[in-house]
Formats: C-alpha cells, sequence, structure tokens
C-alpha cells in the first residue's frame, strides 16, 4: 500500500507543463480497432489506465509498442473479440471497445466495466444507440455480447448528452451502411479529438462540439497515421487550483484555454487572476478569494471532474458558496474527508453549502475516487502542518507523476510504501 503525504504552507511557483488527456487517449485507443493500418499516437500519459486499455488491446491480439509518450498499435492482428472480465473490472472505459469490435467485425462480448463509484453510469444509452443501427444484444449476468449481420445507419437521439455513448456510437456508425445522426451528443473536447482522429483514419465524421453529428459510413479505415494527443483540460484545471489555493504564481504550458473556461470564469469570479497567451496560462493567486456558486453540466459547462477541487478552494473562501453536483449524485465522497481537515461543508441533496474557514488541518484522509484523491492533495498544500492521504491508486489512474511534478513547484509532497 501506498500513501502520500503533503505539507502545506509552501505557495507553488515556477512552471509546468500539462500532459496528455486521459478522456481522449482512452475513445482513440479504442478507435484504432477500426483501422486496419498501424497507428501512432504521440503525447501518450502514463497512467494506471492507459495501461488497462493497452492490456485490453492486447487481450485482442492487437500488438502495442509503448516507448515513453509515444504509442505504436498494429490492430491488424485483431483476433479476439472479448475483453478479459478482470480487466474490464478495472476501469469504466472499457466499454468503447463496443462500438469499434461491433463496427469492424460485427460482434462483441465484454463484461460490465468498473471505475469509480461516484455515482449510477448506466450503459442504456450505449446499448440503445448500437440497437437502433442493427444490433441485437444480450444483456444479461453482468455481460453484454451483440452480433450485427452489417450495421446500417440510424436516427439517434440520445436522452442526455452521454460521453461515452456518443463516442461508441460515432465508432461503431464509421463502419456502418448509409448516414448515422447523434441528436443531443455530447459537445466535450474529447469527442471533437475523436472525429479528428477518426476522420485521418479515413472516417466521414462532422458536427462534433455541436449537438448533432453526422457520420456518413465508409466500407473501411486504411490510413496509416501519426496523431497527437490534445492536452488534459481537468488536470489543467486541478494545476490552476493548485496555484489558487496556494496563493502562488505558476505558468502553465500546453493547454488549450477555451476548454478550460467555465474553471477560469469561477476561479476569476472568486478574485484570481488568470492570463491566456496561446497555449499557455499565467495564474496569480490573490491572498484572499471571495465564494463563488457552481452548477456542474455536461460541456460548456462547469464540468462535474473538477468539482471536488473547487469545493477544497471554496472552503478557504471569504462567504459562503453552494455547489450543485448535477451529473453524478454520489459524488460526494469526499466531504467527510474535507471535514476532517477543518472544513465547513454541509450538504442539502445534491448540493454542497460552503462557508469559509481561514486555515485547514492536516490529518489522516482516503482518497475514494480520482478527483476526490486531487481534491485531497489541493487540500493538504493548503491545510497547516501534514495531511496523510490513503487511497493514492485512484490518482494514478488520471494524473501522470503527480507528485515529481508538485515538487517542481515547490510543493514538499512525498510516497512513502506502508
Amino acid at each position: 500500500m501506498e500513501r502520500l503525504l503533503v505539507t502545506g504552507g509552501t505557495r507553488l511557483r515556477g512552471s509546468i507543463a500539462i500532459s496528455g488527456a486521459k478522456n481522449a487517449i482512452l475513445p482513440l485507443l479504442a478507435g484504432s480497432l477500426l483501422s486496419e493500418r498501424p497507428v501512432v499516437l504521440e503525447g501518450v500519459p502514463s497512467l494506471i489506465d492507459v495501461k488497462t486499455m493497452k492490456d485490453a488491446l492486447e487481450s485482442l491480439g492487437v500488438k502495442v509498442n509503448w516507448t515513453g509518450d509515444t504509442m505504436q498499435i498494429d490492430p491488424s492482428s485483431l483476433r479476439s473479440l472479448e475483453v478479459p472480465p478482470t480487466l474490464a473490472r478495472r476501469m469504466r472505459a472499457s466499454n468503447l471497445v463496443m462500438g469499434p469490435l461491433l463496427g469492424r467485425c460485427g460482434r462483441f462480448k465484454v463484461s460490465y466495466p468498473g471505475g469509480c463509484t461516484i455515482g449510477s453510469r448506466p450503459m442504456d444509452l450505449h446499448l440503445k444507440g448500437l440497437r437502433a443501427c442493427g444490433a441485437v444484444i444480450d444483456d444479461d449476468h453482468g455481460c453484454i455480447t451483440a452480433e450485427a449481420a452489417g450495421l446500417q445507419g440510424a436516427d439517434i437521439h440520445l436522452d442526455f448528452p452521454s460521453v461515452g455513448a456518443t463516442e461508441n456510437i460515432m465508432m461503431a456508425a464509421t463502419l456502418a451502411r448509409g448516414t448515422t445522426i447523434i441528436r443531443n451528443a455530447a459537445r466535450e473536447p474529447e469527442i471533437v479529438e475523436l472525429q479528428n482522429f477518426l476522420n485521418k483514419l479515413g472516417a466521414r465524421i462532422r458536427g462534433a462540439g455541436m449537438d448533432t453529428i453526422r457520420i456518413d459510413g465508409v466500407k473501411k479505415l486504411n490510413q496509416e497515421i501519426a496523431h497527437r494527443v490534445i492536452p488534459d483540460r481537468i488536470e489543467t484545471g486541478t494545476f490552476m487550483v493548485a496555484a489558487a489555493i496556494t496563493r502562488g504564481e505558476v505558468l502553465i504550458n500546453n493547454v488549450i484555454p477555451e476548454h478550460v473556461e467555465a474553471v477560469t470564469a469561477k476561479l476569476r469570479e472568486a478574485g484570481v487572476s488568470i492570463k491566456e497567451e496561446d497555449d499557455r496560462i499565467i495564474v496569480t493567486a490573490p491572498s484572499n478569494w471571495k465564494a463563488v456558486d457552481i452548477r456542474t453540466m455536461p460541456f460548456p459547462g462547469f464540468p462535474t471532474d473538477m468539482q471536488p477541487q473547487m469545493m477544497v478552494f471554496l472552503a478557504l473562501a471569504q462567504g459562503t458558496s453552494i455547489i450543485t453536483e448535477n451529473i453524478f449524485e454520489n459524488r460526494f465522497r469526499h466531504v467527510g474527508e474535507l471535514r476532517r481537515m477543518g472544513s465547513q461543508i454541509r450538504l442539502e441533496g445534491r448540493s454542497a453549502v460552503i462557508t469559509g474557514i481561514k486555515d485547514l488541518t492536516g490529518t489522516v484522509v482516503e482518497a475514494t475516487d480520482l478527483r476526490a484523491g486531487a481534491a485531497l492533495v489541493l487540500g493538504g498544500l493548503a491545510a497547516e502542518n501534514t495531511t496523510i492521504i490513503e487511497g493514492v491508486q485512484h490518482l494514478d489512474r488520471g494524473y501522470e507523476n503527480l507528485e515529481s511534478r508538485l515538487k517542481m513547484l515547490g510543493a514538499q509532497v512525498s510516497r512513502e510504501i506502508i
């Protein structure tokens, strides 16, 4: 077992570069299954979830060579259409192989996926879309199997703009006959990234980033390509909050400012100075900041993946803030741990009422999921004394070398094995 020791009181200063996006690389890896030619992905972050997806591809027979931040994928050796349950249970994004396998091979078998326990993330929208394209699906005993003699384009309206469902339908429809329309589609930057990647391979997709996506099916994808992954907008937001909560000044490189506009707006509203320059952001924190209200929403609204980090920031604001969580019903599990650090947070249904205090106090806390773990690290950076964070395996799923990169900015962070 490993844990992090974070000693607060140091203002973060310096520069940091953002890694490739976790939520972009995983669908790109799945999407590579649609290709008949080798694919090279650059800017690949070293994360547990990426390794799990690599293992999943290799379990299907795909050849993968990962050196540094470059991954070479040869999907021509695909031989199996079943992801082992042990891999599926380790990561939510394992379900993203459904669309590509169905589109290219006409069938798949996948166990229900695992991942962070932040709330209900049903598969019904994924399966509804695949069924609309002609798949016959059996969903029983924790396992999903599907077959399709040939997928056919369809007009699909999603009841909710699900990112995963949008991605799975896009990938399945890429090799379907005719045209598929996805209405009320997710608009996240990772959807645009997947469209750009698939179009490089030879797909015909347009509309990503808007609420309607059109996919004109093609017979095959046979372009040999290299593609660089976009920077991680949640990691960007996390480092922005890290600079702000420590009253520091940090230059954040390799960012797309438009992808973090909602986070930037709320930090500015609280009193943080943020300067944008092409592909970098400079965050300069005030000595004190004021309370703001936040409602999580699908993109371009405030991201649910930044809610825990902003909660700990607002725990030290002047005044009372209200955060309303509209995406996941169980995404307040970090509240109890932040209370252990002295924060004054009251839960009322889907809302958290946060009364700002002067200081947090270091103690022993546990990360219950990926973003909750990030919030606890931020709390430790701002707290008096030392905070001990257990459950750091969650952090390793989504942040590349987090403690060493924080050290580069002056933070007192170490990892120990117990």
